[in-house]
């Protein structure tokens, strides 16, 4: 097969959750740009219709589903939805996701059961889903998960405190592997990308203060741009990381190796 077979996503369908802005619309981008058809789900219709927008003036065929993940009794729904309007679901690139900053000890529970509900058991609900609905009936699918370099490291003391967000992350990290072994006898494979700071929504208040000491700590010396995820949200969404699974790849300017 040839390297353009192997990344072609043509007839393919791809779910992202959370995937109206930041870095899930740019995967949407770079999995629409090589051929696959993309939902999107969010909470907000509004940056969805501008994001759906956004990709059909690229030529991208897009669908998109106003949703709360962790209104649980509506993500099955919502997967049938998708299989009814496009057939199945061939990618899933699980990116919603919420943070909160607090002190542990001082951590409001409300919070932490916030930031759990959305970034750990949404996510294992949709895949749960998307898994059982579409992929292990057709024995195929790719999961990528939207982890993040704090499930793989601890709390820069110097940094904003963000117990929930890291532990929910590792959740999804170790839920990566657990799952890759379990549904690689269905032809599943199960990765997920580690992102360090790009200037999202989400990571606006910690880079306001905190960005010169991010820089620092990060060989490369800068930021992640609109760009960075684009090549290996493809590489896991397609044919051509076949033989991978359960990997948990970091990109972040290498900023884990210091």
């Amino acid at each position: 097969m040839s390297i353009k077979a192997l990344f072609d996503l043509s007839g393919k369908v791809a779910l992202i959750t959370g995937g109206s802005r930041g870095l899930g619309l740019q995967i949407a981008e770079g999995l629409g740009e090589y051929g696959a058809k993309v939902v999107l789900t969010a909470r907000k219709q509004n940056e969805l219709d501008e994001a759906r927008a956004h990709l059909e003036g690229l030529g991208i065929q897009v669908m998109t589903i106003q949703n709360d993940l962790t209104a649980f009794d509506t993500v099955e729904p919502m997967v049938q939805q998708i299989i009814s309007a496009w057939g199945q679901i061939d990618i899933l690139v699980n990116n919603a996701g919420t943070t909160w900053g607090a002190p542990s000890a001082e951590h409001p529970l409300d919070a932490w059961h916030k930031v759990i509900n959305l970034n750990l058991t949404g996510l294992f609900l949709v895949t749960q889903a998307v898994g059982r609905l579409s992929m292990i009936p057709r024995r195929s699918g790719r999961i990528v998960n939207i982890a993040s370099v704090a499930g793989l490291q601890g709390n820069d003391p110097q940094m904003s405190a963000t117990l929930a967000y890291n532990t929910s992350k590792g959740g999804v990290v170790n839920m990566t592997r657990a799952l890759a072994g379990e549904w690689a006898q269905h032809g599943i494979t199960v990765n997920s990308i580690c992102p360090g700071y790009f200037p999202t929504k989400m990571t606006r208040g910690t880079l306001a203060y905190g960005e010169a000491r991010i820089l620092e700590g990060t060989p490369l010396g800068r930021l992640g741009n609109d760009e960075d995820l684009k090549g290996l949200a493809l590489l896991l969404s397609s044919d051509a990381s076949a033989f991978m699974t359960g990997q948990n790849i970091a990109v972040d300017g290498g900023a884990m190796i210091v």
